[in-house]
């Protein structure tokens, strides 16, 4: 072979390899920028779903900071019916001192129901509930779980719908035991007052009385009032009687018999009232009775524990 031919043949090898080079940079380029190109879609994917995530955390925090205004008003509920319940009645005292006092013409009727939860107590609530009356119920477990005079009835589903229809749950002893040891003392008198306490507190989810009633009145308890009566205080109770009343607990025998009592009691300008739900003469002429007291000048309302009724 030539020096010529060698010469050609290294030319055109080292072309080859130039054409080589350059083709494996046009891949390599290529390559590159497909690479920075994915990268680049990459990219702007990963960050378009990094923005859509700001948006969505965004929106979360915003849901949950609605959501938790939502519960801390559930959470503060109590509080809030209790500060209104508080005011409520704050203008009821004075309306109560302005009558007492002679500043007011005004008068209140304080209607209380006696001996319940009964069967019965729901004729009692629709009645309220027509009238638009708030009432107080002093309530007792002598009638147990089921209604006295409904043994199908689970009377203790009444504890809820008190409050339900936003009457005043008084303290009337868990067994009313006026004849058998209730008031040999006041630790006795003192237990049956807790007992029922709980009782209405676990009923209605901690719902707690303050006011008691004496089954058979004040009187009742005789020699041990006194001391009843600090025990009540120091746990945070008062007590109160009533002044009127239909005679409904006696063997009266008929309407006309209750309305006469009733006419004959009702004289004061605050009345607390005595009734018991389990009459069926008193849900016969409770209707009337409540329209004769508003016409009589007689403002309906639930007792409470700051009213110059209840005893302290």
């Amino acid at each position: 072979m030539g020096r010529r031919e060698r010469k050609n043949k290294r030319k055109l090898k080292i072309e080859h390899i130039l054409i080589i080079i350059i083709i494996l940079m046009i891949i390599t380029s290529s390559l590159l920028c497909i690479n920075i190109s994915y990268r680049k879609d990459n990219y702007n994917k990963l960050n378009d779903k990094y923005n859509q995530l700001k948006k969505d955390y965004k929106k979360k925090i915003e849901e949950y900071n609605e959501l938790k205004v939502v519960v801390d008003k559930y959470n503060n509920i109590d509080q809030s019916i209790e500060e209104v319940k508080k005011e409520y009645f704050s203008y009821i005292k004075q309306l109560e001192d302005d009558i007492l006092n002679g500043n007011s013409d005004k008068k209140i009727a304080y209607l209380t129901f006696d001996d319940g939860p009964y069967y019965n107590t729901y004729r009692v609530f629709d009645i309220l509930e027509e009238k638009h009356v708030k009432a107080t119920f002093f309530t007792t477990n002598t009638n147990g779980e089921y209604c006295y005079d409904n043994k199908g009835e689970y009377c203790w589903a009444r504890y809820k719908e008190y409050l339900t229809r936003g009457h005043t749950i008084a303290n009337h002893t868990y067994s009313h035991a006026i004849f058998r040891g209730l008031y040999n003392s006041a630790d006795s008198f003192m237990n049956d007052v807790i007992m029922q306490e709980e009782l209405v507190r676990d009923q209605t989810g901690g719902y707690t009385t303050n006011i008691v009633r004496f089954p058979g009145g004040s009187s009742t308890a005789r020699y041990i009032k006194d001391s009843i009566v600090e025990r009540l205080r120091e746990r945070g109770y008062g007590w109160v009687d009533w002044n009127s009343l239909d005679g409904d607990a006696n063997d009266i025998s008929s309407t006309d018999e209750a309305w006469s009592i009733l006419r004959n009691t009702v004289d004061e300008k605050i009345e607390v009232i005595l009734f018991h739900d389990f009459s069926s003469i008193t849900t016969a002429i409770l209707p009337d009775v409540i329209d004769w007291l508003r016409d009589n000048g007689y403002i309906l309302l639930p007792l409470f524990y700051e009213s110059n009724m209840v005893n302290k």
